[in-house]
């Protein structure tokens, strides 16, 4: 281990090598009012997202008890030798549901893919 040479490291040289820093990553990297408008932008963004969501499902579902409700003869229909109540909002909701889920991945991760595009945007 003696005979090694020794290896001078010197941080502005690395540094340098890397080139310059990307003006929007160093913004979120330093908790800069502008990265915190990025970051607050992506929260509204998933929020926005959700709500819609959240009121779709609450429609969709809530619907339905009203509508079995205000019609009853809609309520006493037999289909498949079930009767509908039963068909919708205790076999076909989780397929719904499932649905609006993946509908909330996809867009969510659009959502954070824009952010990214944004960020990696050159020449801020």
């Amino acid at each position: 281990m003696a005979d090694e040479p020794r290896i001078r490291v010197v941080l502005a040289e690395v540094a340098a090598r890397r080139g310059p820093a990307d003006p929007a990553r160093t913004d979120l990297a330093e908790q800069t009012p502008v990265g915190e408008a990025l970051v607050k932008g992506l929260v509204r963004a998933q929020l926005a997202l959700a709500l819609r969501l959240s009121l779709v499902v609450v429609t969709g579902l809530g619907a339905l008890p009203l509508l079995f409700t205000v019609a009853p003869a809609v309520g006493t229909v037999t289909v498949f030798g079930m009767h509908l109540p039963w068909l919708l909002l205790g076999v076909l909701s989780f397929p719904f549901l499932v649905l609006v889920g993946a509908a909330y991945v996809h867009w969510a991760e659009r959502n954070e893919q824009d952010f990214a595009a944004v960020i990696r945007r050159p020449g801020q």
